[in-house]
């Protein structure tokens, strides 16, 4: 949890683009994802009160953190893919140059992620399964969850299946797809398969979807495969997996959470994971929020394990951007 001048990543992100002019933050703002671009402009509509104290020093931080990087031009591909497998190995390197490629070359795919759920709902709920299958796992995994809920029951079950069992995708069949989203000729280019898909993915679908609906799919799926159920909730990073994160790492989250979304996910939580969190505060933080707690009446369950989800979620990116460990299955969640 936040001390009173301290603000989430985010926020400090959101004030430092209101103080440059229109232009200068659409320059930096055309670098961010579709969903980077719509959380922070909730939060810019938002902001108030910030005093000149706190711009100050949030000013004062980027310049620190700018001038410890380097300047290095990475416009040479192979040179950076020397770069990166020597620092996070082969495997990696080729993983975030493939996906570079890939965005590059999808720009079809791509534009579905500014797109709302029930827009890309409408735009292939008459394909064939294997195309929609294809389109979820190219999507981040809280907006594909999104568009899964916007099929019935028996398709949302055979997605996460066919999800599950799909290893790679050939390029050929990806650019053919994008044919069919941009109406027009993709250019192919000679990368190697690219993942999009199997297990993992789908636990990641999975994590984002609503309490009910993942009810219904696990139970449904353990009627055909109990096994692929079983591995799939195995892989899903749930509420009580917040204890295996270390000391750090909580703190690192608390300081992105907000305390009602904290208050009401704790109420539904055991003592282990709320000893976790009160211990990672200070003393005047811990005893504001047990009071908050004390005082909070019965909240509804469904309340509870939406505020769980959320905060799920900002553990996940987190993790996804290396700033935590989420410990649990080690690299399956990171």
């Amino acid at each position: 949890m936040a001390e009173t001048k301290e603000r989430p990543t985010i926020e400090r992100a959101a004030i430092l683009l209101m103080m440059l002019s229109p232009a200068e933050a659409s320059k930096v703002m055309k670098y961010l994802s579709p969903k980077q671009i719509q959380s922070l402009g909730q939060v810019m509509t938002n902001l108030q009160d910030v005093d000149k104290e706190s711009m100050q020093k949030i000013v004062s931080d980027f310049i620190e953190k700018a001038e410890s990087q380097t300047h290095l031009g990475i416009d040479n591909a192979i040179h950076v893919r020397e770069v990166l497998a020597n620092t996070i190995g082969e495997d990696k390197a080729d993983s975030i140059l493939d996906d570079a490629l890939m965005q590059a070359n999808n720009k079809g795919l791509e534009s579905l992620k500014w797109m709302d759920p029930k827009s890309i709902f409408d735009f292939v709920q008459y394909e064939h399964p294997q195309i929609q299958a294809i389109v979820l796992s190219y999507l981040d995994p809280d907006q594909a969850a999104e568009v899964l809920m916007c099929f019935d029951e028996q398709s949302q079950l055979d997605l996460i299946m066919r999800i599950s069992n799909q290893e790679s995708i050939d390029t050929e069949a990806i650019s053919d797809l994008n044919e069919i989203i941009i109406d027009q000729y993709a250019n192919r280019r000679t990368i190697k398969p690219k993942i999009l898909g199997g297990i993992k993915k789908a636990a990641d679908i999975m994590n984002y979807v609503d309490t009910n609906v993942e009810s219904e799919i696990f139970d449904a799926m353990k009627d055909k495969d109990n096994d692929l159920a079983i591995e799939i909730q195995e892989l899903m990073f749930v509420f009580d997996n917040i204890k295996n994160i270390d000391d750090k790492g909580i703190q690192t989250l608390l300081r992105e959470v907000s305390t009602d979304s904290l208050v009401v996910a704790l109420k539904g939580a055991d003592a282990s994971i709320k000893d976790k969190v009160i211990k990672n505060m200070s003393k005047r933080a811990a005893t504001l929020l047990l009071d908050d707690l004390d005082a909070k009446g019965p909240v509804k369950l469904s309340e509870v394990e939406k505020a769980q989800k959320e905060i799920l979620a900002i553990a996940k990116k987190l993790g996804d951007a290396g700033e935590i460990s989420l410990g649990g299955k080690g690299e399956e969640f990171v």
